[in-house]
Order: C-alpha cells, then structure tokens, then sequence
C-alpha cells in the first residue's frame, strides 16, 4: 500500500430544530475523540468555526499519516458502528467530507503543530481556505499548482501567517471532479484584513488561471475553537443537555449529575477509566485523585459530594489505577514511575497541561510524591495522605502473603479476594467506622482483577524517594488517618515530614479515622484540606 499523507475535511451546517449544545457535545465527546484513538490514522483533530458569516458554519480537519488507511476496516467500520446517539444526531445535521492528498507545505519558522499548543494558546488561530475546480486540460493541475506557490508566497509575507499546504483532491476517492484547496494558518493577532476576502484574484498570475485552468469555488475564512484528544472532556455542553441527550451517560442510571465517564488507552495498551465532573468551564482548574491499591475511584465518593459543595470552581479527575481492572499482556509489575506515567498519559489525553491539586492516597498517595518529583511542571501542589517516602522488606513479603489469600479460591468457592478483602477493610478502618461503610468498602476490594492485583501491588515493593524529596519544588500538605497502623503510620509521616521541599510540609492528623480518612471521616478529611483548597 502506498504511503502518502492527506487530509479529512469536513463541513457541517446544523439544521434547525438540533440544539446546538447536542451538535457540539456529540462531536466533542463522541465522534472526534473516536477518530483520534487511532493514531496510526490521524495524527489531529481541529474544529473551525466560520468568522465570514457564510454556511456551513463549521468545519472539522484531520491530518491523515496515509490516506489509503481511510480505505480500511479501521476507519470504515466507525462509520458502519455509529452509536444510537451519533446516528440520532448526524440525521440532524449536513455533511460533506472531502478526502485530500497534501502536494506541498511550507511554514513560518514560528510555527508549531497546532494539537502540541494548549487550548489557550490555540483557540482563535485563523484558517484561510481557497478552493477550486480543475478543468479536465492536461495542464490544469501543474499550473494551477504553480498558482498555489505564488499564493503561498503572497500571504507568507503577510504579518501572522504560520503555514501554507496545498492540496488535490485524493486518489482515494473515485469518481470524483478534480480540486485543489489551499489552506492557510495565521495567529490569532494579523493582518491579514482584506486579503482574506479575495486571496485568489490578488495572487499573481489569476487572470490566466481562471480563464484556462479552474474555477474558485470556495474561499472561507475560520477560526479554530477546539482541538479533539483521544479522551472526551466537553462537560461545557454536556452540562447544558438533558441526561437523555447525552452522549457520555452517567454509569449510574439514577445518577444525573453531568460527568463525562470514558478511559483512554496508554502506550502500552492497558485501558484506564475515568470520570471528569464538577465545574463544567474549561478553562477551570482541576483537582485529580489517586486511589489507594484494590479500590475503585468511586472510593472518593463521599470526600467528593463535600468538595463539590464546597468548592464549585474546581473540575474533578478521577480515574482507576493500573491493575483495578486488568493489566497489559505481556504482564509487567507495576512501578510508581509507571503509575506517575499513567496519570501524565491520561492529562495528555485530556489536554490538561497542568493540574491545580493532585490528592492521593496509600500506593495513590506515594503516585502522588512521584508525580510531583517526575512532572513537577503538570503540578500546582499536592496533599498526600497515608502513605510512607520508602517500602520496606517487611512491607513487601506483606504484599506477597496478600497476593496468596486473593489467589487462594474459598472452600465455598468464592474467589480469595472475598477473603483478602475483609482482611484488608479491618486492617484500614478506624473502630468506630459504621458497618454500612465498611461493606461497602469490602464490596469494592473484592471486585478488584486478581491478577491485576497480584502485578499492581508490586509498585509498593522496592522503591524509596527519600532521597529525592529535598528536592520537590511542588508545595505539599500530607495527611494521615490518627488510627491508620494504630498510630504507626502518625508517626512514619511525622518524621519525614520536613524533609519534602526545602522547608518541609505539613502533617494533618483526621481523627476517628484509619487507613481512608476521606472514606471513613470524609468531614473531618475535609476540615484537614480546605486551607489548602
């Protein structure tokens, strides 16, 4: 198969009666993030939206890494798949794609890919587009591409232009008129004034062109105002819709709070779910949550429903960490570098440069230390709870007893995690946790994959940053259960405490609380934090 890049571009115009809030969160959350989970297709995904006051309105572009790949099952079956919802919302709307084989591109030495920028940086960069028709005339196309340079040449001098491309319509299409559109990148601030309204007819050398060899057919003027990741993040319209509508539904059908619940894919294949909630502004900051080994992110439930009373201004991160589910084949341990990578993957994923506050707990609490020491740059500040700087040999031969029980099925034939999880719930919890908390906490260990545990806990042998937290440039609360090891782990944290950053952190105590306090004590967790929140 030939290799040879190109372009999906394509024009969408509403029709009336969808609300346009539908129209953008199906797009956002649904069918762009789609496409962008096969990287080997493409490369970016951008919406436009038209600043000319012309139809359609919108417009969305794909880079394509080879176009023949549009030809396979990969792409062709997502059209073939569409969801209930997809299939609902595009019978509202007017399509038109076009497939395009990239000839020629040049660039300014300012510019950089559009999908490495944040969604500040690249949110009102300006696309000129320049269609025509080609005659059927044996030199049609070599002119008017020559055409095409001199236009490129015209505008790169142009205050603001970043990048010019040129392309035919592709080989991949059959049967259809032969075209060429030119596209142009110019930043937010330009000059590029009246050109934009007639680029064609001031390049040199039109007249001839337009009398032998084409026809202009388009010539539209955009601004980008949305840049696709693999991971749906738009809790901006989805917040404005009836659950009904919908697209990312909550998984608790009772549940009508607007969150988008997705996972992504890491380099490695393992999947990690995720849930984004709370302020649905995009620009707004971020807290992201690492759960303790065997629970599920829903362990934050309880601490959550305060925060987000109490804090409205916040998005809420919450995602499973590696081995609740499953783990990549061929298994591998995992490492807290390996974890702190997770967590880099999936804020990549969303586009999220940087988090205002990661808050973790036990293995999540020692991810959180890691992440801060490996990607201080992503970071805010951090509040680590529970949780010891270094492993210890005793710690681990633990973990390796624990993975026994889980892997040891009942005499009544209940998985051993049943077992291992009333062990563990009675390790973590406070005595004067009610019962009704503590069911629901061995109800959640007890589903966690046996082999995911039995590779996942591995992160907790053999590591130690004590070495390394001197040098932590993140600002730091930690925080401990009073009852977490019968007072144990109170102390462990006491004493290492100062040694984080040049002038130590410092140690809040919950009370009547274990292993979990923003489980068990989810109140007084909250009285623990909130200075620093």
């Amino acid at each position: 198969m030939a290799n040879y890049p190109g372009m999906l571009y394509v024009t969408m115009q509403p029709k009336p009666g969808l609300q346009i809030e539908q129209f953008h969160e199906w797009y956002n959350n649904e069918h762009g993030p789609t496409r962008l989970r096969l990287p080997q297709i493409f490369s970016n995904g951008l919406r436009y939206r038209a600043i000319d006051g012309k139809e359609p309105e919108f417009l969305a572009v794909y880079d394509v890494t080879s176009m023949p790949l549009l030809n396979t099952d990969t792409y062709l079956s997502l059209r073939a798949n569409r969801s209930p919802h997809e299939a609902q919302t595009i019978g509202q709307v007017d399509v038109k794609r076009y497939f395009w084989d990239l000839v020629t591109a040049k660039q300014s030495p300012l510019f950089i890919p559009i999908e490495q920028l944040t969604d500040d940086e690249a949110e009102g960069v300006v696309l000129l587009t320049v269609e025509l028709q080609l005659n059927d005339t044996a030199d049609a196309v070599a002119e008017t591409l020559r055409w095409g340079e001199k236009q490129t040449d015209m505008l790169s001098r142009v205050s603001g232009w970043l990048r010019s491309r040129i392309l035919l319509t592709s080989s991949v299409e059959t049967n259809s008129t032969a075209r060429l559109i030119a596209l142009h990148d110019f930043a937010k601030e330009n000059e590029l004034g009246d050109v934009a309204d007639d680029a064609a007819a001031r390049t040199p050398g039109w007249d001839e062109i337009q009398a032998k060899h084409a026809t202009l057919t388009s010539q539209r003027l955009y601004s980008l105002f949305y840049v696709f990741g693999p991971a749906p993040r738009d809790l901006h319209n989805l917040s404005r819709l009836e659950p009904s509508n919908r697209a990312l539904k909550p998984e608790d059908p009772t549940d009508a709070t607007p969150a988008v619940s997705s996972s992504i894919t890491a380099p490695d294949g393992l999947v990690i779910p995720y849930r984004l909630e709370g302020n649905p502004d995009p620009k707004a900051p971020t807290i992201a949550f690492c759960n303790s080994l065997l629970t599920s992110l829903h362990m934050w439930d309880p601490f959550v429903e305060i925060l987000k009373t109490q804090r409205p201004q916040y998005r809420i991160l919450r995602y499973d960490f590696r081995g609740r589910h499953a783990i990549p084949h061929p298994p591998t341990p995992a490492t807290l570098d390996i974890l702190a990578d997770d967590l880099s993957a999936l804020l990549t994923a969303l586009r999220t440069p940087k988090l205002d506050t990661l808050i973790g707990v036990s293995m999540g609490g020692a991810t959180t230390l890691r992440f801060a020491l490996k990607y201080p740059e992503k970071l805010n500040k951090f509040i680590a709870c529970d949780f010891n700087a270094a492993s210890s040999a005793a710690n681990t031969g633990a973990w390796k007893e624990r993975i026994t029980v889980a892997e040891t099925p009942l005499d009544d034939g209940k998985p051993g995690i049943v077992n291992l999880a009333g062990q563990t719930v009675n390790r973590w919890f406070h005595p004067s946790t009610s019962p009704e908390r503590r069911a629901w906490m061995e109800s959640m260990v007890s589903t966690n994959d046996i082999e995911g545990f039995r590779y996942g806990c591995q992160a907790l042998w053999d590591y130690d940053m004590k070495g390394e937290m001197k040098g932590c440039r993140v600002p730091a609360l930690l925080v401990v259960g009073e009852g977490d090891g019968k007072g144990a782990l109170v102390k462990a944290m006491n004493g290492f405490k100062d040694s984080l950053g040049e002038s130590g952190a410092k140690l809040a105590v919950v009370p009547l609380a274990g292993h979990l306090p923003m489980c068990e004590n989810p109140q007084g967790f909250w009285e623990a934090v909130e200075e620093v929140l």
